[in-house]
């Protein structure tokens, strides 16, 4: 052991040495203490609190280490290896043998805790210290381990947010700077002379020359529109607070104006070695797989989980065998990939930008979403490759259990589709043994929270699925712990006509008055970035050559306007209304045409078959549907019945969302329908 404890048990300075083969050099523990105030949860009674920091050593000559990108031009020790570090955040019965053996790890998103917020329904926090922070208790109640460390290292953090921030090497040429061309997208939604040009939660690689006097600003009309160029006269960057950091705004004499994609390119430095962020989560893992940890034994079973961006490093990780260590051990054992779509992302080259991914309006220049899609061997097309995500996985015998999650809204805006179907979209591929897929219908990305219309024409979509997430996490960790099988896939498919066309959509939607539809959904380019992409994961085509899309599909809707094809929720078997997994772009924010990134829609049902008429709605209205809130409510707990008895719904969740849904409808039922506010969704 190269340290020593050097405070007492809950404020806590220790370093623990792994064995000479592992590849983190040493663990350090910052601080411990109890968490929530020792407060007790269930059978797994108090938790405790541990924030630590991992030091890492790779040698850039390892196989395992081969798909990190410019590793050997990273700086080395006197061994030869690349040091950096991360830290990380650890949550644990105090008591050890009270916990259920389970490690859950997180990938966090961008620096941020999601797990907490919406399968505990807790407040939010980085930091999580209270007994709110715990939320419904649902993970800490069922003994669960769980751990964050930082992995991005693009991530625009200030003080006091507590975001995780690797502190990843940077490549040279033997201390000479690396140079490339990098190109960053942005849009404004309303009219601004400054912009940030970084995405979300974004920083920027610094230009190579004072300056940038190279740097170009275009804009265009959309998607494939001309690039028109604005004078450099035109347009500065502006000059951060922080000294020395690289600018993440510009300013535009005449103003940014909605309805435009801009984009910036300019010769950029000092690229970061982006993939050292998977081998640490990678070795981190693989560390707690091996050893005890401050008194605690290390766990039986490890399952990962990712939300969004972090759903899409999982499935990187897999395509390219970073689920195994450089002794070849499997790191984890089971997956949750929630709404991460067909993505994966630029997380494994050079100037690669991990916040930056496809949507169906913007970022198409930036590598999201490209083959192989499927859990089973697929072919292009198009380039005449084959494969699947998980082929180097089962190279090396390590592939885990695997559900893949995505709600309605992945459908329209994060490609789907392609992971259960070939790149055509002309047939159904099934997913692997090992591999489970499950399509939330009606639901969109997060639980939305808008109180008013902003960006879109319609009011968010509140459906809650984070119910759907807690029944499937303990079906995973039954399925790894105990080899008990999860419910069967429960998606949309092309040969029962639940998966369509948008055309088809269009077609079969009700004639709902003042809705406008979706012209399109995310299509994903196949992008071009040149010759050394593949093999050196270096752009040297940047922006990239955009080529023919994949082709995507959607959900079918019924009578009702409601997705066909997935696990239907009480909510959309007893429904209030129509929700979808789109919502369009107002005229005032610009492209009318194209979809909100994240957000769904709801659109309730006519209150009386009078107001119907009047309106011109097509769908029945609540009163010939339901005589009161207690029949609604009955048959709202009758289907809650049938969900429970197919796994996709805990008991314990049943009264809470009758409860909820006939909250809605008398809200619903009060709710002047010329009052276009959103207030009315939500209980206070």
């Amino acid at each position: 052991m190269r340290c020593r404890i050097v405070a007492a048990l809950f404020l806590s300075v220790a370093c623990f040495a792994p064995p000479a083969s592992a590849r983190v050099e040493r663990v350090e523990i910052l601080s411990r203490e109890p968490f929530a105030a020792g407060a007790a949860f269930g059978d797994a009674g108090a938790y405790e609190k541990l924030r630590g920091r991992a030091v890492f050593a790779l040698d850039p000559a390892a196989a395992a280490n081969a798909p990190i990108a410019d590793l050997a031009l990273a700086p080395r020790n006197a061994r030869g290896l690349v040091e950096f570090s991360a830290d990380f955040l650890l949550l644990r019965p105090a008591t050890s043998t009270r916990g259920n053996g389970t490690l859950l790890y997180e990938v966090n998103n961008r620096g941020n805790i999601g797990i907490l917020r919406q399968v505990d329904e807790a407040s939010s926090s980085n930091d999580p210290a209270t007994a709110a922070h715990a939320g419904n208790g649902f993970l800490f109640r069922h003994g669960f381990t769980l751990v964050w460390s930082a992995w991005a290292s693009d991530v625009a953090a200030a003080a006091g947010d507590h975001r995780l921030v690797l502190r990843a090497p940077v490549a040279s040429n033997n201390g000479v700077p690396i140079t490339g061309k990098v190109a960053y997208e942005l849009i404004v939604d309303s009219p601004r002379t400054t912009a940030r040009f970084t995405g979300n939660l974004g920083t920027a690689y610094p230009a190579a020359s004072e300056g940038a006097p190279d740097a170009v600003l275009t804009e265009r009309n959309g998607p494939d529109g001309e690039h028109r160029v604005i004078p450099r006269s035109a347009w500065s960057f502006v000059v951060p607070q922080e000294a020395g950091a690289a600018p993440t705004e510009i300013r535009l004499a005449d103003g940014f104006k909605p309805g435009r994609i801009y984009e910036l390119t300019y010769v950029a430095r000092d690229p970061i070695v982006v993939a050292t962020g998977m081998a640490g989560i990678r070795d981190l893992l693989a560390y707690l797989r091996d050893n005890p940890l401050a008194g605690a034994p290390a766990p039986r079973n490890r399952l990962v989980f990712g939300i969004s961006q972090s759903g899409r490093l999982i499935q990187t990780m897999l395509l390219r065998g970073l689920n195994v260590d450089e002794d070849g051990k499997a790191v984890f054992d089971g997956a949750f990939i929630h709404v991460a779509g067909g993505g994966k992302g630029s997380f494994d080259f050079r100037f690669a930008m991990p916040t930056r991914h496809f949507s169906m309006l913007e970022d198409h220049i930036y590598p999201t979403d490209f083959f192989p899609f499927t859990t089973t061997i697929a072919r292009d097309p198009v380039t005449g490759a084959e494969g699947s995500v998980l082929d180097r996985a089962r190279a090396l015998a390590a592939v885990p259990k695997l559900f893949y999650v995505n709600n309605s809204s992945e459908y329209w805006n994060r490609a789907a589709s392609l992971i259960a179907t070939d790149p055509a979209g002309e047939r159904d591929l099934p997913p692997a043994p090992e591999a489970r897929i499950y399509h939330i219908a009606g639901a969109q990305h997060y639980v939305g929270a808008l109180r008013e219309r902003s960006l879109f024409t319609n009011c968010v979509n509140t459906l809650n699925h984070y119910r759907v997430m807690r029944a499937l996490i303990l079906a995973l960790d039954r399925w790894v712990r105990d080899g008990i099988d999860p419910p069967q896939s429960t998606y949309p498919r092309i040969a029962d006509g639940t998966l369509v066309t948008v055309a088809a959509y269009r077609e079969t939607f009700p004639r709902i008055p003042d809705i406008h539809l979706p012209e399109s959904n995310l299509r994903p380019p196949r992008l071009d970035l040149g010759a050394r992409f593949q093999s050196e994961r270096i752009a040297d085509a940047v922006p990239p050559v955009i080529g023919k899309p994949y082709e995507t599909l959607v959900p079918r809707p019924d009578a009702d306007g409601n997705d066909k094809g997935g696990i239907a929720l009480p909510e959309l078997l007893v429904p209030l209304g129509t929700r979808t997994g789109f919502n369009t772009r107002s005229e005032a924010v610009g492209f009318p045409w194209a979809t909100g990134r994240w957000d769904g829609s709801f659109l309730p049902f006519a209150r009386t078959e009078t107001e119907r008429q009047a309106s011109g709605d097509p769908r029945p209205s609540l009163a010939s549907r339901y005589a009161d809130r207690g029949a609604y409510e009955r048959k709202v707990r009758s289907a809650a019945a049938a969900v429970v008895g197919n796994g996709f719904l805990l008991p314990e969740d049943v009264d809470v969302l009758v409860r909820d849904a006939g909250g809605l409808y008398d809200r619903i039922m009060a709710h002047d329908p010329a009052d276009r506010s959103c207030q009315y969704l939500f209980e206070r």
